[in-house]
């Protein structure tokens, strides 16, 4: 529902801190959840300790195997991350991060970043075939829905950030 928080926690495989935040939902659609956090939101990285979010953003869980977010200024635009599909429960979303980002930057080029991690942890953790075929997909996919503009990365995601810009510094957390 738009406006409660929601505990973000990002983990790697298969099951190890990786990023933890909490953002303010602003409802769903046909692409999935999406939320929100203005510049100054506490995140954490591992065990790093709580630091504030630099800039605003939105982020879009979707029903598939990535994850974006969406910048409000600065380099890049759009940044996704691949996972294995999302899992809900009880105000909170579980993502475990595949390593492999694509991003936009906003003069529109597109790059894959992380393949050598990836294809470290294949070995190194172990990964399923099913998580390395389901990665390798989504990869290709996502990097094509960007080089084209394909919705929601050409007028949804930003109208999004817009609107979460506009609710002003403080998500509307009840």
């Amino acid at each position: 529902m738009a406006g409660e928080r929601v505990d973000v926690n990002f983990r790697k495989y298969p099951d190890t801190k990786h990023w933890h935040y909490d953002l303010a939902s602003l409802g769903e659609d046909e692409y999935g959840h999406w939320l929100w956090g203005p510049a100054g939101t506490p995140v954490e990285r591992g065990d790093e300790g709580l630091k504030p979010l630099e800039r605003a953003m939105v982020k879009l869980v979707s029903r598939d195997w990535w994850a974006p977010i969406w910048f409000a200024s600065g380099e890049p635009e759009v940044y996704v991350d691949i996972i294995a599909p999302a899992v809900w429960e009880d105000g909170r979303v579980k993502m475990i991060d595949l390593d492999l980002d694509v991003i936009r930057r906003r003069d529109g080029s597109v790059d894959i970043d992380d393949e050598d991690e990836f294809a470290e942890h294949q070995v190194s953790l172990q990964y399923p075939q099913e998580l390395i075929d389901g990665a390798l997909a989504a990869t290709e996919r996502v990097r094509g829905m960007l080089a084209r503009n394909d919705e929601p990365f050409a007028t949804i995601g930003p109208a999004r950030l817009a609107e979460a810009i506009a609710l002003g510094g403080r998500p509307p957390i009840g």
